[in-house]
């Protein structure tokens, strides 16, 4: 392209811009999952105006589908570029985004597109550019900055160059977002085996990342601490806002905005001021004021900072490419900034002394609020209310729009989320003044930047009688459970304040944007609300404007229209509960407020519980529940009513077949009885039907249709609310609608409970390997949770509160050993959640600075007592006296009265009694982890000593292994050889105290100064997006049904969808990552499922923790994945860090663990480490019998596979007695005519008569040293999916048979003889005998490898 105005041309190699939409978040919009597209641009430094940057870059992204060439003018200072093929879908500003993100145009970024002259709206689509078209051209022009551009621009450079230092954020703890990716197994690694690089594995190399793995070792706590990394270059020493700032009026209107100070790396200090045109050096100092340009020819200018900072720097442009460089050593994904969620705070971090904690000096980062925000600090103030409503308005017609309008809605909530917890930090703290200052504390009300604050107490007096603050703190949690609900079903029409809650040194608050006219003085006689109880349930409004929206979201949510009456008896018919509000606002919008009741209460836990409700009047008020406000899950309701609905339909399907049957009976002579099963539902009124598969060859591969318009099960969510019904057919109503949620309740405590605690001991009898069957499974939800978040999870996806946590584990104990896991790990979550309460009692009312001190003191009675046995609270006197009315009462807490409380916590919530001793049988790591977890904790990463010396030498080896050992190596592992004793001196060394530490911190196991940081624990309201998740799910019915091109097209476009809605950092796009990398591994895309289940890793570590149980099941199928293709080793590593991880998440012996561990197995097989391979398969065979029993079918199938493992390490004798075993289990539990038995049978047989032949010629071979031929033999032991918590084997596996699901090895007896024997290659033989098993699908094989689906 020609240049314009006489000036010399400059060429730049086509490129392709990524036009990704960049989810108005920043950086991270650049890079997507799809394809890899390479990116070169050159440019050329031909005047003084440009910066030298000559890279090429890897961009992951979806191709915009512009193919471009830029070129700049010098003075024109303009980007064109040619676009031959437009995406109708992108805006005008993804383009501009994906422009200021290109490493040539980065140093952009106040300007505007052009076409034909014309400037172009950034906030069009792409289609709407009149005239563009193939072959149209886009110009970028550079517009003059204003003061809040300039401002932007300086923070952006700043942070390009990498001189914004460390911050200390309050919201964000330390090392937020980490990711541990790079650590584990490095980029360049991953890079060589993705490009085919693969490591070179041969039997003679016996260095394997499993080599030293010490199974008994402690939990290793470095496994979740980034490693200590190289100090980026510096590029400058600072760049900073001058003392000279702001600039003068009379200058202001001369276009001078700031004035800026700048040290380069050569000791130089400048002083530039950024115009309306750019920037320029100007004569000021220190001690002299002269903004104005410097002569010739020391005048240097540019309108983007960074080239005037590369024409003032000689040592600029290698130390900005060093950095870039440096920055490229780590994943793309692990460097981005999160904008849309709240990153990961890890509970473990560095200490405050290492060089990764380091506080770095920058005058700066005081000057960032200012150069954010401005003077007045009014530009980051926005008006949430207007933002969430009329976003909401946003037209849903097309899918752009959708798209559209859910990710704004997606980042608007991220924003709110994120303002609402950082202004609950600083009312939390006393920083922000209230605005009833006479109230009490509780009571009080703040305001800040436009959110609306409160505390979550009962301050006026509001829940009196339904338990006072316990009830209000609950009741605000379900409140916004209820408002993500009503966010979720998207009615139009109801609008919903945006809602979040913090929890934060003992506090609740709850932050709510403002709704209009929620404060508004009514005229007398109006009621403040407009629809619903305005003073508890004594005034009840009705306004029938509200009728239609609720009635909407009555009929989503199972609630029945209903009657209540008021204080003086009259009736009013309402839609939702009495509770539930209705408020017109002054925008006119109508508003939903307060729900925290659209459920029932359960009425079989309060009868029980609550004195005011049960039979025993003589109940003691102490023994009660600590609150009324027990209400049923919405999802129990949901599976209350599709149960319902299924038998509604089978009886229509019967009533209809026998009557059909009546009529055709001497046609037909008759039919067998069918169980219909339900596909799918819809209950819209226009079109209440559900499809029926008829599985009838009447019906010649049609679905039969059910009227369903005739089925109607609703609850009354005011019943056993003192309702007083005036007449005796409201009485027989209210009486059939409370027998209605009685029935609720009994289908929760009948059905639900124990199916959940029979399906967890399924598949702790093996399910994990595949021998649960599926059509036992409702959900097919058998993955066994991993921790306290897991298990609470899995809980609540069935219906079950949390407080039938102690029915659970009282279910469970009558298991017996076979549920000893999920006993353990249930009392473990009551523990910790009593701890939780007792600990924000003690810390609510304390002054910030004190909470570690107290938090510390707290946490050495409960896990450091044996270390300690009377820990005292470590409380600065001097200090303490400054205040006064502060709650001191956690000084007198000791060991005995601290688990005293817990214990009457534990029975009071969750109805459960500990057993004696339960504060010694404890994992003290796995437990530290819950309550870090529950409370926001930060603390130092070093090895805490739970025992005192001689106890963990002498007695406590048992718990030491399962996480609470106070020892472990520098490394975080122990080799196999490594001694106690050695054990012992390392972690004495690591855990030694410094020599100025006093006696007493040195001898108690938590000190103030290892609680290093407190960060708030938020709940958001935040929707999912429907229309990706609609996408995802179309995508898998496709691949269901076979048809692959549609399947594969539906789930690139979902993967797209939920990038684009959420941006790339956020736990959905984690979990959709991990899906469609276990679709793709299934279809043997390889490469792609090892793509994306990398991106899963990295993105769940930075958005859902390093240690969360999500990550850990990513990691194991990324190995899993590695393995399949080849790169056993990188495997390794992946699954040595998983197990790594479970130990401290969980301790040792976790029932899934045994597909883990024969998933290494199988690996270390495949390297041909047999010996290594046999210790693992023994591993997983001892967790079977500890979990399932010594003579279980589960034990006898691992005892088969370990009789193979022995044979390849040429233990003819152990193979027998292992497959004896197998055999003596498979006879006694599956009878002598199953296959497994007769396989076994034969397999015994014949591995007999070989060792009886082997030992014969042992002498022989000894003698005259025979050199065995180690073959590798031709099938080796299959591999399998792990199943993730809340998913089926059979689920992960798609779809194989369970039965057959741990398959023996499918090569014949005769095969396995020769290969033990030493004989030639098998395959150049035929075998004697071939077993029936070999050509059936659904045979039993060896090993498996699991992925975490």
């Amino acid at each position: 392209m020609a240049e314009q105005n006489g000036e010399t041309s400059m060429s730049s190699d086509p490129y392709i811009l990524d036009g990704s939409v960049p989810n108005v978040n920043g950086v991270e919009g650049g890079v997507t999952a799809t394809n890899n597209i390479k990116n070169s641009v050159d440019v050329k430094e031909t005047d003084a105006k440009d910066v030298e940057m000559t890279d090429e870059q890897n961009l992951e992204g979806k191709s915009f589908a512009l193919d471009t060439t830029c070129t700049r003018s010098l003075h024109l200072a303009q980007l064109s570029s040619k676009l031959p093929q437009v995406s109708t879908q992108e805006q005008v500003q993804d383009l501009r985004q994906s422009i200021v993100e290109l490493p040539s145009t980065f140093q952009y970024s106040c300007f505007h597109l052009e076409h034909n002259g014309a400037r172009v709206n950034d906030f069009v689509e792409l289609s709407e550019v009149k005239g563009l078209a193939a072959g149209g051209e886009m110009k970028l022009l550079e517009d003059p900055y204003t003061e809040k551009e300039a401002r932007m621009h300086m923070v952006r450079i700043r942070e390009l160059i990498g001189a914004a230092g460390d911050r200390v954020d309050t919201l964000h703890g330390i090392s937020a977002g980490l990711s541990l990716h790079d650590n584990v197994v490095p980029l360049e690694t991953t890079v060589a085996a993705s490009n085919g690089n693969k490591l070179k594995q041969t039997a003679s190399d016996t260095a394997h990342p499993m080599a030293d793995y010490d199974f008994n070792a402690p939990a290793p706590i470095r496994t979740i601490l980034p490693l200590a990394q190289d100090q980026p270059p510096k590029t400058i020493k600072s760049l900073s806002v001058s003392a000279w700032n702001p600039p003068p009026h009379h200058l202001r209107q001369k276009g001078h905005l700031l004035y800026l100070q700048l040290t380069t790396t050569e000791g130089e200090q400048h002083q530039i001021t950024a115009h309306v045109s750019g920037f320029f050096v100007n004569k000021s100092s220190n001690s002299k004021f002269d903004p104005y340009p410097r002569p010739h020819p020391k005048n240097i200018s540019a309108h983007s900072l960074l080239a005037l900072i590369a024409k003032l720097s000689p040592s600029f442009n290698a130390s900005f490419i060093a950095l870039q460089e440096h920055n490229s050593k780590k994943d793309p994904l692990a460097n981005f900034q999160i904008t849309n969620s709240i990153p990961s705070n890890p509970w473990l971090v560095s200490a405050t002394e290492s060089s990764l904690a380091a506080h770095q000096s920058d005058i700066t980062r005081t000057q960032e609020t200012y150069l954010m925000s401005g003077i007045e600090n009014a530009e980051t103030l926005r008006d949430w209310n207007e933002e969430f409503q009329s976003t909401r308005e946003l037209p849903r017609e097309s899918v752009q729009d959708r798209v559209f309008r859910e990710r704004l809605t997606s980042k608007l909530f991220a924003d709110y989320n994120e303002a609402a917890a950082r202004g609950a930090i600083m009312v939390a703290r006393g920083e922000v003044a209230p605005l009833n200052p006479t109230e009490n504390r509780d009571a009080q009300i703040f305001v800040y930047n436009n959110i609306f604050f409160s505390f979550g107490a009962d301050g006026v007096g509001t829940f009196t009688s339904e338990g006072g603050d316990e009830a209000a703190r609950v009741a605000v949690g379900k409140d916004v459970a209820g408002v993500r609900v009503v966010n979720q079903l998207d009615i139009p029409g109801l609008f919903t304040p945006g809602t979040v809650i913090v929890d934060y040194l003992g506090k609740r608050l709850v932050g709510q944007s403002i709704v209009p006219g929620i404060f508004k003085q009514r005229e007398p006689g109006e009621n403040q609300i407009d629809y619903g109880g305005v003073e508890g349930r004594d005034i009840v409004a009705e306004n029938e404007a509200f009728v239609p929206v609720f009635s909407k979201l009555s009929k989503a949510l199972r609630v029945k229209k209903h009657d209540v009456w008021d204080k003086e008896g009259k009736k009013h018919t309402l839609e939702g509960s009495v509770e539930t509000k209705g408020l017109l606002g002054t925008d006119g919008r109508k508003y939903i407020l307060d729900l925290y009741r659209l459920t029932p209460l359960d009425i079989s836990w309060l009868e029980q519980y609550w004195s005011d409700l049960g039979t025993m009047t003589e109940k003691p008020k102490e023994a009660n529940y600590p609150h009324r406000m027990a209400v049923l899950r919405p999802e129990i309701v949901e599976a209350y009513w599709r149960l319902k609905m299924g038998e509604y339909v089978k009886e229509e399907v019967e009533r209809r077949r026998s009557s059909k049957n009546g009529n055709t009976e001497e046609q037909h002579g008759g039919s067998e009885e069918l169980k219909p099963e339900v596909n799918g539902v819809n209950t819209e009124e226009e079109n209440s039907v559900v499809a029926v598969d008829a599985n009838n060859a009447e019906s010649n591969g049609q679905q039969e249709r059910v009227d369903i318009s005739g089925f109607n099960v609703a609850l009354n969510p005011d019943v056993f609310c003192s309702q007083v019904p005036q007449t005796d057919e409201e009485k027989e109503q209210l009486a059939q609608d409370e027998k209605a949620v009685r029935a609720v309740c009994e289908y929760l405590h009948e059905k639900v409970m124990p199916e959940m605690v029979r399906f967890v001991s399924q598949l702790q009898s093996f399910a994990n390997l595949g021998s649960l069957k599926v059509h036992d499974l409702r959900e097919g939800d058998v993955g066994f949770p991993m921790d306290g978040q897991s298990l609470g999870r899995l809980m609540h996806k069935r219906g079950i509160n949390m407080r039938y946590l102690g029915k659970l584990a009282a279910l469970a104990k009558e298991q017996g050993s076979r549920l000893e896991a999920l006993k353990s790990l249930a009392v473990q979550d009551m523990i910790a959640r009593s701890f939780k309460h007792i600990a924000n009692g003690y810390t609510k009312n304390l002054p910030p600075m004190f909470a570690a001190a107290c938090l510390a003191h707290l946490l050495n009675c409960l896990l450091g007592e044996a270390a300690n046995r009377s820990p005292k609270a470590l409380v600065d006197e001097d200090m303490q006296s400054l205040y006064t009315e502060a709650d001191w009462s956690f000084t007198n807490v000791d060991p005995r009265s601290l688990k005293s409380e817990i214990e009457a916590q534990v029975q009071l919530r969750y109805r459960y009694d500990l057993d004696a001793g339960w504060d010694s049988s404890v994992k003290h790591m796995q437990l530290l982890r819950e309550i870090a977890l529950k409370l926001g904790l930060q603390l130092v990463a070093k090895d805490y000593q739970f025992f005192s010396k001689s106890e963990g030498e002498n007695g406590h080896s048992g718990n030491l292994t399962n996480g609470a050992s106070p020892s472990t190596t520098s490394n975080g592992h122990l080799p196999n050889g490594t001694n106690g004793k050695k054990r012992r001196k390392h972690g004495d060394h690591e855990i030694s105290p410094h020599s100025s530490d006093s006696a007493l911190v040195s001898i108690a196991t938590f000190n103030a100064d290892d609680i290093v940081n407190i960060v708030p624990v938020v709940k958001d309201a935040c929707p999912r997006s429907t229309l990706a998740e609609e996408a995802l799910e179309a995508g898998r019915m496709s691949m269901m049904q076979n048809q692959k091109d549609l399947g594969q097209e539906l789930l690139l476009e979902s993967l797209s969808l939920h990038e684009q809605i959420y941006g790339i950092l956020h736990p959905e796009v984690a979990r959709v990552y991990h899906q469609l990398s276990m679709l793709y591994y299934q279809l043997d895309e390889k490469s792609a499922a090892i793509e994306l289940a990398r991106k899963a890793v990295i993105v769940s570590e930075r958005t859902l923790g390093v240690d969360c149980d999500e990550t850990v099941l990513s990691y194991l199928n990324l190995g899993l994945f590695e393995h399949s293709n080849g790169n056993t080793k990188v495997a390794l590593t992946y699954m040595r860090h998983a197990l790594e991880l479970w130990k401290i998440i969980y301790g040792l012996n976790h029932p899934d663990s045994i597909t883990t561990i024969n998933n290494a197995a199988v690996m270390l097989q495949h390297l041909k480490h047999y010996h290594e391979s046999r210790l693992w398969f023994e591993r997983s065979l001892a967790i079977c019998e500890e979990v399932s029993g010594k003579q279980s079918v589960n034990t006898a199938t691992l005892c088969f596979q370990l009789a193979q493992a022995l044979a390849l390490d040429q233990d003819a004798k152990g193979a027998v007695n292992r497959m004896r075993e197998a055999y003596s289990i498979f006879l006694a539990k599956l009878g002598p005519e199953d296959r497994n038995t007769k396989e076994s049978e034969t397999w015994l047989e014949q591995l007999t008569q070989n060792a009886v032949s082997i030992a014969k010629h042992a002498k022989d071979l000894q003698a005259r040293r025979i050199r065995r031929v180690q073959l590798t033999p031709r099938v080796t032991l299959g591999t399998r999916p792990q199943p993730q918590v809340g998913q089926s084997s059979a689920d992960a596996a798609n779809g194989r048979d369970p039965r057959g699901g741990m398959d023996l090895d499918s090569r014949t007896v005769d095969e396995l003889v020769k290969f033990i024997e030493g004989g030639g290659d098998t395959s150049t033989r035929t075998p004697t005998k071939k077993l029936p098993s070999r050509n059936n699908p659904k045979r039993r094989g060896g090993g498996m490898l699991g992925t975490a689906s």
